[in-house]
């Protein structure tokens, strides 16, 4: 028993936490969307940062190898002069400028490798993150149509149906309003009097009837009128 309520408590937790998520997705949407964003923009500013510091190794490198070269050119011009005490110290200083040229190359195409799947990451993410935020867009337009025909909290949002049921109940009123005020247009004063009056062959009889009609319908048709 007591392990069928542990089950029972957390089967109600996972439907509650699911009617919760269910009731929030567009707002939790929203919010890892601002997340995933901001999380972009920081591997965006980091690839940018370690492209910035690749740049600043290949200026190394170049300065070393211009360095390396102007060093050499003096070096043979010492040799030519006899001085080789300077030459052979010019020889050390450019094996290490070499070694730190080559160790920089080394680097660059290492770097370079990662940074090319560094930049094809943070580029598939931007378009999902461009994808998502469609999404999002279509996702909320959905839900407005869906709670404008059938709110989730129909004591807070006005749908379709009761703007309907309410425009139906407002045409009803008028119509009765209408009757009424027929109604008491004939029971006017004099009213009575003047239908009385027609019955009885005083004055025109303007009310339409069926021979009237039918003798329209003759005209309409081209057909004489027929005799008296």
């Amino acid at each position: 028993m007591l392990k069928m309520l542990r089950l029972l408590a957390r089967g109600a937790a996972a439907r509650a936490a699911e009617d919760l998520f269910n009731q929030n997705a567009l707002l939790i949407l929203d919010q890892q969307i601002r997340e995933t964003r901001a999380s972009l923009e920081r591997s965006r500013q980091a690839l940018a940062v370690a492209i910035a510091g690749d740049r600043a190794e290949a200026r190394r490198a170049e300065a070393a190898e211009a360095r390396a070269s102007d060093l050499e050119i003096r070096a043979v011009a010492a040799l030519r002069a006899g001085r080789e005490d300077l030459a052979a110290e010019a020889a050390e200083t450019i094996a290490e400028l070499e070694r730190e040229r080559d160790a920089i190359r080394t680097a660059r195409a290492t770097f370079a490798a990662e940074v090319a799947r560094i930049r094809e990451t943070v580029a598939d993410a931007g378009r999902r993150q461009a994808e998502l935020e469609r999404g999002r867009r279509v996702a909320a337009a959905s839900e407005a149509v869906r709670r404008l025909g059938a709110g989730t909290r129909p004591q807070e949002t006005a749908t379709l149906r009761e703007a309907e049921a309410t425009l139906a109940r407002l045409r009803e009123l008028q119509a009765e309003a209408s009757d009424t005020e027929a109604a008491l247009a004939e029971a006017e004063p004099g009213a009575d009097i003047a239908e009385r009056l027609r019955r009885e062959g005083f004055g025109d009889d303007d009310r339409p009837t069926g021979t009237a009609i039918l003798e329209r319908l003759r005209r309409s048709a081209g057909l004489a009128a027929e005799p008296a």
